[in-house]
């Protein structure tokens, strides 16, 4: 067998460490993410996006899986999650629905220089989530960012 020689350029799952499983699964499905099958009730979530998969575990189990103390809840981690829409009135609406399902608005969507569109929103525990729309980038039909090669 070969092996490759790099790691291939991909995020198959993004996994956010939570103070409240049911709670946190609570607010991915009021945003409209179906939760997947594979989601093993009161141990972990898994929410099927367009090209990978979020899944949700306990903060303290996380930790433990990656043998690292478990922190807290910072607040900021070092990393935002972005969706990438297709324009300043989908950032509106997209943000107002996650307001309204119980995000907290951390920065309204405004105008930015480089001539995009941006807010940020925190889920239940913190993480911090950008809606934006970035006329430079374009998406593919089913909302995939499309980045030149």
């Amino acid at each position: 067998m070969t092996l490759p020689v790099t790691l291939p350029a991909r995020i198959s799952i993004v996994t956010l460490g939570v103070s409240d499983l049911e709670r946190s699964i609570d607010f991915y499905q009021d945003l409209g993410w179906p939760l997947s099958s594979a989601s093993q009730e009161g141990v972990i979530a898994w929410f099927r996006t367009a090209d990978s998969a979020l899944g949700l575990f306990p903060s303290d189990e996380l930790a433990a899986d990656a043998g690292v103390p478990d922190g807290g809840e910072p607040t900021f981690r070092g990393v935002t999650l972005a969706l990438n829409l297709g324009s300043r009135e989908e950032v509106d609406a997209a943000m107002a629905h996650a307001l309204a399902v119980g995000a907290d608005l951390v920065k309204a969507p405004v105008a930015m220089e480089w001539g995009g569109y941006s807010g940020y929103f925190a889920d239940p525990d913190g993480h911090l989530w950008e809606l934006c729309h970035n006329p430079g980038f374009a998406l593919t039909p089913d909302g995939r960012l499309d980045l030149p090669v």
